[in-house]
Parts: structure tokens; sequence; C-alpha cells
């Protein structure tokens, strides 16, 4: 097996290239968003041992079911944006992926429940490789993704305000940010 460092290194190179605009605008969402991704990438490469290693054990099970939310959410969430969203590519109000160059709020499936399911299938998918195999140092990487995402969602929710004014306010007011109901 590769050299988890050499991995990281490798995985981290990607993810700059696929940030290098978000990274030259900090405060932009996709700034805290690239930190997120590498937490998320360091715990996976701290718990890859582990993902097939007593599969019925309760944490293994936690898992399983976070992992498929998350699943669900990033594969539901782009789907939405791309069918409803309308992109625009000349959008440029802020350091954007093309997927997010939305320029009508989508508030269909998952977005009429959660601002952020994209951000939401972070949150689980993190939490999901957290529960591969519990410990002290991936409880810490997987709250600092957590608390990366919360800010990337509070930067891009500021973007979003000012792009789509008062129907984002209003949209905010009715829906949570990542977990219906609750959060």
């Amino acid at each position: 097996m590769s050299h988890p460092g050499a991995v990281f290194l490798a995985g981290s190179l990607i993810l700059i290239w696929i940030s290098r605009a978000s990274l030259a605008h900090p405060g932009s969402h996709g700034f805290y968003r690239f930190f997120a991704w590498e937490a998320i990438l360091a715990l996976f490469l701290m718990n890859r041992g582990f993902w097939f290693r007593d599969p019925f054990a309760w944490y293994q099970l936690i898992s399983w079911l976070f992992l498929l939310v998350a699943l669900f959410l990033v594969i539901h969430g782009i789907w939405l944006l791309r069918q409803r969203g309308v992109q625009d590519a000349a959008r440029s109000d802020a350091p954007l992926l093309e997927f997010e160059k939305t320029t009508v709020l989508v508030t269909q499936g998952a977005y009429r429940y959660i601002r952020h399911p994209l951000y939401s299938s972070l949150f689980f998918l993190t939490w999901g490789i957290f529960f591969k195999l519990p410990s002290l140092w991936g409880a810490l990487l997987a709250l600092i993704a957590t608390a990366l995402l919360v800010a990337t969602a509070r930067a891009e929710e500021r973007e979003d305000l000012n792009f789509f004014g008062a129907p984002y306010r209003e949209y905010m007011r009715r829906t949570k940010m990542f977990i219906p109901y609750l959060f």
C-alpha cells in the first residue's frame, strides 16, 4: 500500500488545484472548504485500514449509515443544482466551481429542508469515516472538519445573501443548515 504521507500530498495537490481560485480569496466558502477537505483526507488516511474490519460492530453500522446518507446527499444535491439551479458561467460574485454558478435559488428536494446538502454530505462523510475506528485523534480531526464545514456554510450564506438577496434570507428562516429540523 502507498505511504500515507505520499497519498496525503498527492490528494492535497489535487485539492489545491480544485480550490485554486478560492485559496486566493480568504473568507470565501471555498477557502474554508479546502481545509475541511484536508481534514477529511487526513481522517480517511488515518482510518483507511479499518473499513471492513468487524463489519457488524456498532460503530461500523453507524459508519455505513452515515456514508450512505453522505452518498445520497451529494448525488441528490448536485443533480438538483444542475437541473434547477440554471448555471451561468459568467457569474463571478465569488470564486465558484462550475456547478455552483447557479442563478436560480434551488428549494426543492433536500434543499427544501436544508440549505447545504453538499456540505451536509461532507459532514456525514466525515463522521462516517470517524466511526470506522473511533479514536481521540479521529474525533479531533472530525471536529476540526465539522467546524470548517460550518465556516464554509456561513461564508456561502453571506455570498448567497449578496447574490439572491431577500429570497435567500427568507429561505434561511425556514430551513436548517445541515440536518432537517435540528441544525
